[in-house]
C-alpha cells in the first residue's frame, strides 16, 4: 500500500497569491483550504475561494471573525477609503493582525488534522509593506507555533511553508499557470463588486495587472469603471 500524502492547510482567500498556494500545495499534499468572513469589502473573493478549492477536490472550510468590529483598514472599515494612488508607508489597506489571526486558526486546523504544514501566500517582493508578509515574521510565527502545540512537543513540528516569498508577481503566475490554475476564478481586488469585477485601481490590481504584463500573459480579469 503506498504511503499516504503529508498533509497541509492551506489559507485561501480566492486571490491571486492565496490560489496559486493552494495549486502548487494540491500537487504535493492533501489539502484542507481555510478562508474567513472577516470584514472585508468584497464577498466575491470568498466565492472565488470555494471555485478553487471544488478545482482542486479539497476540504473547504470559511471562518467568520469580523475583524470589521475592531476597524483600523480601509478594508474593514467602510467610513475609510480604499486607495486608489500609491502610498508612502504601511497603507491604509492594512488589515491589524490579520495574519496572526489567520495564521492561528490554521495552526489549530493543522494539529486537528494532523497536518504538519501551513502554506501562506505572504511575499516580500512585490507586496504593499504589511509588516506581517515578512520573512521574519514568519520565522517568529513559526516558532511560536512550535511551543504552543501539543503536536509540535509531541515531536510533531509544523513548518509554514512560503513558497511566494521571493518571487516576482509575475513568477507567481507562471508558477500558478504551470500547476494548472485558471487565473479567471481568482478575485484580487480590494473592491470587487459582486460579480468578482475588478476596479483596476488599487494597490492589489494595479500589482496584479504588471504582472500579467511582465509574465507575457493575457490578463483574464473582468474589470468594472466607476
Amino acid at each position: 500500500m503506498p504511503n499516504a500524502r503529508p498533509r497541509a492547510v492551506v489559507l485561501l482567500s480566492g486571490g491571486l497569491d492565496s490560489s496559486t498556494c493552494l495549486a502548487w500545495a494540491a500537487a504535493q499534499y492533501d489539502c484542507y483550504a481555510l478562508s474567513f468572513i472577516y470584514g472585508q469589502r468584497s464577498s466575491s473573493e470568498l466565492q472565488a475561494a470555494g471555485r478553487l478549492a471544488k478545482q482542486f477536490a479539497v476540504e473547504h472550510r470559511i471562518i467568520n471573525i469580523d475583524l470589521g468590529t475592531i476597524g483600523g483598514s480601509s478594508l474593514t472599515d467602510h467610513n475609510l477609503q480604499v486607495p486608489e494612488q500609491a502610498q508612502d508607508g504601511i497603507p491604509s489597506t492594512y488589515v491589524p493582525a490579520r495574519n496572526t489571526i489567520f495564521l492561528s486558526y490554521a495552526m489549530a486546523l493543522a494539529e486537528v488534522k494532523q497536518a504538519q504544514t501551513i502554506v501562506i501566500g505572504v511575499n516580500a517582493v512585490d507586496y504593499s509593506g504589511y509588516p506581517d508578509c515578512r520573512p521574519e515574521y514568519i520565522e517568529a510565527f513559526s516558532n511560536m507555533a512550535n511551543l504552543a502545540t501539543k503536536a509540535a512537543v509531541e515531536g510533531e513540528k509544523l513548518t509554514i511553508a512560503t513558497p511566494l516569498l521571493h518571487l516576482s508577481k509575475a513568477k507567481i503566475i507562471q508558477l500558478g499557470l504551470a500547476h494548472g490554475l485558471d487565473y479567471a476564478n481568482t478575485v484580487s481586488c480590494y473592491q470587487a463588486d459582486i460579480e468578482g469585477r475588478a476596479c483596476g485601481k488599487c494597490d492589489s490590481c494595479r500589482l496584479r495587472k504588471q504582472g500579467f504584463e511582465d509574465a507575457g500573459v493575457a490578463d483574464p480579469t473582468r474589470y468594472y469603471t466607476h
